[in-house]
């Protein structure tokens, strides 16, 4: 993760977005103040995917399914796709 004072923050605040654009393995840039980091900035692609899947490891029904799913891939218990074509016709 990048790191950058908060004094350099301030005046690339408006800059950032491109940056993250440019540079999307960046992921986020912590600010730090006095060397201790404060603020972590993000682009908001990232922070709603964060945020969903904070949600959805919320959720034991979720993480249930997932878990079960895991499983029944780790086993073979798989469809093919022609498999889940014909049932989505049903």
């Amino acid at each position: 993760m990048k790191t950058i004072p908060i004094i350099q923050a301030r005046k690339r605040l408006t800059s950032l977005p491109e940056e993250f654009e440019k540079e999307p393995q960046t992921g986020a840039v912590a600010v730090t103040r006095r060397g201790k980091p404060v603020l972590a900035v993000m682009s908001w692609d990232l922070y709603e995917a964060i945020s969903e899947t904070l949600e959805i490891m919320g959720d034991q029904v979720l993480m249930n399914a997932l878990a079960k799913s895991i499983k029944d891939i780790e086993s073979g218990k798989t469809l093919s796709s022609a498999e889940v074509a014909r049932l989505a016709r049903l």
